[in-house]
């Protein structure tokens, strides 16, 4: 059967061109495609969202990963061989970009439960070259807790957010104070890449953070090295958020809660309804934004193969492990076995905010 529900369709989200195309036609037709009025907007409004004084748009999301960490190293704060603690169940970006800055990526394993990084085995990781911590909110559950606060503390180490999968969730504390993921940390990287839940049409990332210095550093870095023209400080790199993606982020941003609200809809209704002993999900986490909604199981294969004969369509988040990619062939021999059966078993479901109450209780009766 062809797919009736496909996993993610980029142009049934993007139909309604009103909300987007208007934005995008002018800022095409000012003449002025790079570092104008629309990038300074939308840093400002997306800042103001996150709840952070500066915001730096950049080139993608794995830039905005390298471009913190190599501003931390021009800072002192970082140094060549320096451990940086990241989970080992992640996208490979957030180890790339660690790898790229001559830093060694220490893989923590994640807690089965909430598939976040396990903070009570992160202390037992820490040794004399230990400087950050790289939190991922994977999947749009929020990673932080008080306890990698208090870690990070007392070890005087760095708090740096991958925040590509997470825009609007939330993170409550013992107080009942909410703030935003992307604010929780030191800094925070974040990808607009166009599947995500606030998604350009076209590559995009930024960099969040209440640090000025640190801000002003990786804009500078990012524009070849210069903050003034002609006049290069650092050795930088072309990393920058063109004109056209960031007036159609700006045009997104204020549907970006009702979407998500959206999203967090869908998720109850497959909480609620799924039932089938050959399937397992993740405690539900209210605060999650649902960018991915897995499921688990050791029939991953036949349970795809049923799904698509049913006309939905699906996608493995992800099939291989960083561990056990090529690229990192020295790490290939390690035993993550948390991390291994996460990616053994993934299988992600249709969860998006177009979807119909007829389309999701179509999902639920096939995994039944």
């Amino acid at each position: 059967m062809d797919t009736v529900i496909p996993y993610l369709d980029l142009k049934r989200l993007h139909q309604d061109t009103t909300q987007w195309l208007p934005a995008a036609t002018a800022a095409l037709q000012s003449g002025w495609f790079l570092r104008g009025e629309q990038t300074r907007l939308f840093e400002q409004e997306y800042a103001a969202y996150i709840g952070t004084e500066h915001c730096v748009g950049c080139g993608n999301g794995l830039d905005a990963l390298t471009l913190i960490l190599r501003a931390y190293k021009e800072l002192g704060h970082l140094h060549d061989g320096d451990e940086v603690i990241v989970p080992a169940n992640t996208y490979i970006a957030s180890i790339l970009s660690i790898t790229e800055n001559g830093l060694a990526p220490i893989l923590v394993e994640p807690d089965w439960n909430t598939l976040q990084i396990d903070d009570s085995l992160i202390e037992q990781h820490i040794t004399p070259r230990t400087k950050a911590i790289m939190l991922v909110h994977l999947y749009g559950i929020c990673a932080y807790t008080s306890k990698i606060a208090e870690i990070c503390k007392t070890h005087n180490l760095l708090l740096i957010e991958d925040n590509a999968q997470a825009h609007g969730c939330t993170y409550t504390d013992e107080n009942g104070t909410v703030k935003r993921t992307g604010s929780l940390g030191d800094v925070a990287a974040h990808s607009f890449y166009p599947t995500k839940n606030l998604g350009a049409m076209g590559d995009a990332g930024a960099v969040t953070t209440n640090d000025q210095e640190l801000a002003n550093l990786i804009r500078s870095i990012a524009n070849y090295g210069s903050g003034r023209k002609y006049v290069f400080d650092h050795i930088g790199r072309n990393s920058r958020m063109d004109e056209v993606q960031a007036a159609i982020l700006r045009s997104l941003l204020p549907m970006l809660d009702k979407r998500n609200a959206c999203r967090k809809g869908i998720a109850t209704q497959y909480y609620n309804n799924i039932s089938n002993k050959g399937i397992t999900m993740p405690r539900n986490n209210r605060d999650s934004v649902f960018h991915i909604f897995p499921i688990f199981t050791s029939h991953r294969g036949e349970l795809q193969q049923h799904l698509k004969e049913c006309g939905i369509g699906t996608e493995i988040h992800y099939p291989i492990p960083p561990h056990k990619q090529k690229c990192y062939s020295e790490w290939n021999s390690l035993s993550l076995p948390i991390t291994e059966k996460i990616h053994s078993e993934e299988l992600s479901l249709p969860c998006n905010p177009y979807m119909t109450d007829e389309e999701v209780k179509r999902v639920i009766e096939c995994l039944k």
